[in-house]
Parts: C-alpha cells; sequence; structure tokens
C-alpha cells in the first residue's frame, strides 16, 4: 500500500505544479458548454426537450474525464524516455502495483477535472435535480476515469514513442465522445448510430451521470453501472497484463 501511495502522491505533485495543463483540459469541455449549451438551447427548448444547457453538462462532464484520462498514458512514455519506468519495474515490488498507482493517480486527476467543470457549470446557472444523487455521480466519473486510464496505461504500455500514442488516442477518442450520446439525445437517432452508441462503454457513464444529475435515462441506472463495471474490470485486466509485458 504505502508503494501505492507514493506513486498516487507523485502523479498528485506532478498534476499540482501543472498550472497550465490543469486550465487547458478544462477550456475545451467549457467551449462546448457555452457556445453549444447556449446556442442550441431555444432550439432544444422549441423541440420540447426542455434546457439543453442542462441536458448538456453531464456530457461535457464525461468529455473532460475522458480526454484526461484517456492521454494519461503518455506519462508512461515520458517514464519510459527519462528512466523512472525501468527504475520502478526493476524494484523489489510487483508490477501490478507500480501500475495502479499510476493509475489511479491519473484517475483521481480525471475526477478532479470533472468536479471542477461540475462547478463551473453550476456559476453558470446549472442546478443538479437532486443533491444526495451526486454522490453516485462522482461514482460514475470515478468508474468512468478509471476504466479510461487502465486503457491509456495499456497503450502506454505497448507504444514505444509519442506519435504512436498519439495517433491510437485520437483515433479513438472522437468516435467515443461523439457517438455517446453526449452532444444528444439517443431516442430518436438513426438506427445504426442507436447500435453504435449501445456499443459504446462511454454511453453508459453519460447516461448515468444524466440520470443523476438531471433526472434523464436512456438505459437505466442499473444497466449502466453493470456495464461500466464490467468495462471497468476488462480494461483493467487488459492494463495489468501489457503492463507486465513490458521490458525493463
Amino acid at each position: 500500500m504505502d508503494t501505492i501511495y507514493i506513486l498516487w502522491l507523485r502523479q498528485m505533485k506532478k498534476y499540482r505544479r501543472s498550472g497550465l495543463r490543469m486550465v487547458l483540459s478544462i477550456v475545451q469541455p467549457l467551449v462546448y458548454f457555452l457556445a453549444l449549451g447556449y446556442g442550441f438551447n431555444s432550439i432544444f427548448e422549441k423541440a420540447g426537450r426542455g434546457s439543453y444547457v442542462q441536458f448538456i453538462v453531464p456530457g461535457v462532464i464525461a468529455q473532460t474525464i475522458l480526454f484526461t484520462s484517456i492521454f494519461w498514458g503518455a506519462n508512461i512514455l515520458f517514464d519510459k524516455q527519462f528512466g523512472f519506468l525501468k527504475e520502478t519495474l526493476v524494484a523489489p515490488v510487483s508490477r501490478t502495483t507500480v501500475m495502479l498507482g499510476g493509475a489511479l493517480g491519473g484517475a483521481t486527476i480525471g475526477v478532479i477535472q470533472g468536479i471542477a467543470l461540475f462547478i463551473i457549470a453550476l456559476i453558470f446557472g446549472f442546478h443538479p435535480y437532486s443533491w444526495p444523487a451526486l454522490f453516485i455521480t462522482v461514482i460514475a466519473m470515478t468508474m468512468l476515469s478509471l476504466a479510461m486510464v487502465s486503457f491509456s496505461s495499456a497503450i502506454g504500455a505497448i507504444v514505444d514513442d509519442m506519435p504512436s500514442f498519439m495517433a491510437v488516442t485520437n483515433f479513438l477518442v472522437v468516435p467515443l465522445f461523439f457517438l455517446s450520446g453526449s452532444m444528444y439525445p439517443l431516442d430518436n437517432i438513426p438506427g445504426i448510430m442507436k447500435v453504435i452508441a449501445t456499443l459504446n462503454p462511454l454511453s453508459y457513464a453519460v447516461d448515468a451521470m444524466r440520470t443523476t444529475l438531471i433526472n434523464q435515462s436512456h438505459f437505466g441506472l442499473a444497466t449502466d453501472f453493470i456495464v461500466m463495471t464490467v468495462t471497468m474490470i476488462l480494461l483493467f485486466i487488459f492494463s495489468i497484463y501489457r503492463f507486465r509485458k513490458i521490458e525493463a
């Protein structure tokens, strides 16, 4: 546990020192929230769907966590380049422990970013359906962040250079986000898009947060958490498997 805590603390200290990174990771989701939320609000209301500002917040929080967490694996590449990873892997601790410590740090950062955006949304007029339900929202945020950080760790363990890592993550992150129902309701979309959204794990994280924040659900909260749990476990196992294959 000491090793996990030390590696987690290392990520926290790096995050605290990178003020620019903290700000920039909020800017893009904030632009989505302000530009799309207020830009399409009147159209959304005329369609009888309520406030688009309210609707879009869970999706933008999911985007913040997704973008923050899925690029966390870049830290593994930096540690490879500067020799820190080699020193860690030859230490008398299991590789699972090393991976877990760093991943928990990355997941914590993802959740912090999600909470920060939620607070900004409150300032701009968002109001949650139920304050007690925020506890469940944070659980959903944590599960999403852990799943994405695990996946990112696996990619970071597989590739050896930054361009390859960015190519893989960029190839996946945009479809994951835009085909998850983050920006639009899933009820009346074309059949093929509905199938893709149903197969997209991010859809269930967005739906869980939308259920607990604004009381709108597409899949049902129980289904959301079942899919999120299975996805998180599978990606965690995949990450451990790939991390154990890194050559020290």
